[in-house]
């Protein structure tokens, strides 16, 4: 099957061409994110169809599972497409209760980064994001430590590119004093507009950003204006709400989930809806 045409086009993640419409992993695990699929065929199916549509940004982390979607990653994709980058997370593990308690000690960073490595079969990651905060969101405090654990393992040669995710203003200031970065991974969504201003600098500046749980996270967006506005253009509430992120700002990539090859097709015919501004003008109440 030819790809397609991606809504959105595609953005500099410093030397890495990828779509703007890119592919989140994390539902391909069981539920909660733990454990295997339950269909395995339709999670490699799913990750093949990603490829044959022309997408060459997937987001993965070894925490989910764990361990389970990048297994899955690399045994459908494997060897990569020259064109396909895969951007990875580390700074926390899992529980036996399906939490995710932090792990930024450098030896703990040092094994994740290792471990991604072999589960996906590379000999470099294309992008590190640090994950920084809790489960409930963004902590202050310093990244010194820990980013700065990922830029020695850059500086040999095992990252290409790193970023932050659920970090504070403060912290990507903090990281780009210390080294360079290509993008943040925050929360971010109609109903959830705490980082306007942060998407806006970085912009600016050629920073990626990316949000997740572009459609609400385990419990889709609910909204009157949402709705309002998708039955006016005959659309789902979730095509609007893609579709609204690609066209906020052009430096926004997104990533959302699915274990279904229909549905991944519905993403993305839904991200390429052409909104108004009237439409939009509507929309952007949500949040605020």
């Amino acid at each position: 099957m030819p790809p397609v045409s991606l809504p959105g086009g595609t953005w500099q993640l410093g030397d890495l061409t990828v779509t703007r419409f890119g592919y989140g992993a994390m539902q391909l695990a069981g539920p909660w994110v733990m454990g295997p699929p339950a269909d395995r065929d339709a999670a490699l199916a799913v990750l093949r169809d990603v490829v044959d549509l022309g997408i060459t940004h997937i987001d993965t982390a070894d925490a989910y599972g764990p361990h389970v979607t990048n297994q899955l990653i690399r045994e459908a994709l494997h060897p990569y497409p020259e064109s396909l980058h895969i951007a990875t997370k580390v700074g926390a593990t899992r529980d036996q209760q399906g939490g995710w308690p932090p792990a930024r000690d450098p030896e703990s960073l040092r094994r994740f980064v290792h471990e991604n490595l072999e589960h996906l079969g590379l000999e470099a990651l294309d992008l590190v994001n640090l994950r920084l905060g809790n489960a409930q969101g963004p902590l202050a405090g310093s990244l010194a430590e820990p980013y700065g654990t990922l830029v020695e393992l850059q500086q040999r040669g095992l990252i290409r590119h790193l970023g932050v995710s659920n970090a504070t203003p403060e912290q990507v200031a903090e990281a780009q004093v210390i080294a360079p970065l290509v993008c943040v991974q925050n929360l971010y969504n109609l109903a959830h507009r705490q980082d306007d201003e942060l998407i806006d600098v970085l912009a600016e500046q050629g920073i990626a950003y990316v949000p997740f749980f572009p459609l609400g996270g385990f419990a889709p967006l609910q909204s009157a204006a949402l709705s309002a506005v998708a039955d006016r253009l005959g659309a789902t509430p979730m095509s609007v709400a893609l579709a609204w992120l690609l066209q906020r700002s052009p430096n926004i990539l997104l990533i959302p989930g699915t274990s279904s090859v229909a549905h991944l097709h519905e993403n993305v015919a839904g991200a390429g809806l052409r909104l108004s501004d009237e439409d939009r003008a509507e929309l952007d109440k949500i949040g605020r």
